[in-house]
């Protein structure tokens, strides 16, 4: 979602780096052509992390920049050197983030405090060298592992304002004037609806203690529905640890100040229980306009046993002081914002011993699934210790009894990756 440049939700895709390959390479000196094996590991692939930035206040550098690929490890070297590890790729976001998968929807991590980090995908595993291969009986192996690939993945990025105290209620009942008035923030301000786009933060003092104040965008009825913005407004005050009804007690704007209090109770209730259920001050805004003193009487007869009420008048800055104290006494007993907790999930891997068979058009039996990219990694075609390999594996996985159940006979053509052979 974005308005007014603001932005909260965005997808991204994100890989690690894939693994490097391994060398296959021999000593020689002068006059001695080959003298054992000398090929070393490539290097792991980059990883991707996820860092918490408070300097950063929305999403937006990620509705130009989708992607962010890890480096891939380099190659091994002769004389067994390693092959360098590919560069991880640091993403920041805003503390209060959340990141999903953006295929189930499921929480990966909350990305809640500054300087946290979350490495959220490793990189590939570096292929081993020729040298890493010889065994007693295999004294110069002519084959080397390749890197391990990786997968890219989709991801959902979900900012979610923290914030202690939350300032809801209708449009243009002055919700932006009182954060101005009780915090160092200049939100916009001006007489129609839908002034602010965005949610706009402020750190409120009181006396030697402070306190984050987020002013969200005007609710309507029906926001918890998706009415207007209101999924998207609703979302940044799930985090704060008690609310402020702001209520325009004038009535200027035609309606009835308690039909608006009901209503915006109602739309929190709708879209989360947890929201409903919150602390909550009562503040009767524009208190010195004429007719708000009948409203507030009505208002305070009715709500005043099972709520705290206080009048003020948010552009004079009357009955702030009063409000403050409120505020603070009840948010000093409240236990801090917490992380909302990530669901059980792993990202995707390939799965080593999954294959598949099938005719091809050729009449050829062609093997394909996480096995045979396991194989096409370690089996080099022109080596005979390598293909012994690969023949055993088929045989220990349970390929040639599937391939027979299928009705492969001798002489039949079998495909797996790169390889193509006669069954025997």
């Amino acid at each position: 979602m974005a308005t007014n440049g603001f932005t909260d939700r965005v997808k991204i895709t994100v890989k690690a780096g894939d693994g490097g390959d391994g060398m296959n390479s021999f000593k020689a000196y002068k006059g001695k052509p080959a003298c054992g094996p000398d090929g070393g590991d490539g290097g792991d692939g980059g990883d991707i992390i996820f860092c918490g930035d408070r300097n950063m206040h929305d999403l937006l550098p990620f509705r130009y920049t989708a992607k962010y690929y890890a480096e891939n490890g380099e190659r091994g070297g002769s004389n067994k050197c390693f092959g360098k590890r590919g560069a991880d790729v640091v993403i920041k976001v805003p503390c209060g983030t959340l990141v999903r998968d953006a295929e189930s929807g499921k929480i990966v991590c909350d990305v809640f405090a500054d300087g946290e980090t979350h490495i959220l995908l490793h990189g590939g595993r570096g292929g081993k060298g020729n040298v890493r291969f010889t065994t007693a009986r295999r004294h110069a192996p002519n084959f080397a592992q390749k890197g391990q690939k990786v997968l890219p993945h989709a991801l959902i990025l979900e900012m979610k304002v923290i914030a202690d105290v939350g300032l809801v209620g209708f449009p243009n009942v002055g919700k932006s004037t009182l954060l101005s008035k009780i915090s160092s923030a200049k939100p916009k301000i001006a007489d129609y609806h839908f002034t602010t786009l965005s949610p706009n933060l402020g750190v409120v003092s009181y006396y030697d203690n402070t306190f984050i104040a987020a002013d969200i965008p005007g609710l309507i009825e029906g926001a918890a529905q998706g009415a207007g913005l209101g999924h998207d407004f609703l979302r940044h005050i799930e985090r704060t640890r008690m609310l402020l009804h702001v209520v325009d007690i004038s009535g200027v704007e035609g309606r009835d100040p308690l039909a608006d209090f009901e209503t915006i109770k109602a739309e929190l209730a709708a879209y989360s229980a947890k929201l409903a259920a919150l602390p909550s001050v009562v503040v009767l805004n524009k208190c010195d306009i004429a007719g708000a003193e009948e409203n507030a009487a009505r208002f305070t007869e009715k709500y005043g046993d099972v709520c705290d009420i206080c009048r003020i008048s948010a552009i004079r800055g009357e009955g702030t002081a009063q409000m403050l104290a409120k505020v603070w006494a009840k948010l000093s007993a409240l236990p801090p914002a917490e992380r909302i907790p990530a669901d059980e999930f792993e990202f995707e891997e390939e799965d080593n011993t999954q294959f598949e068979i099938f005719l091809d058009e050729n009449g050829a039996y062609v093997i394909v699934g996480g096995l045979v990219d396991l194989l096409c990694r370690n089996v080099v075609l022109n080596n005979p210790d390598s293909m012994n390999y690969f023949q055993r594996v088929l045989k220990l996985r349970g390929v040639f009894k599937e391939l027979e159940k299928m009705g492969c006979k001798a002489g039949d053509t079998v495909v797996v990756g790169e390889v193509e052979f006669e069954y025997v």
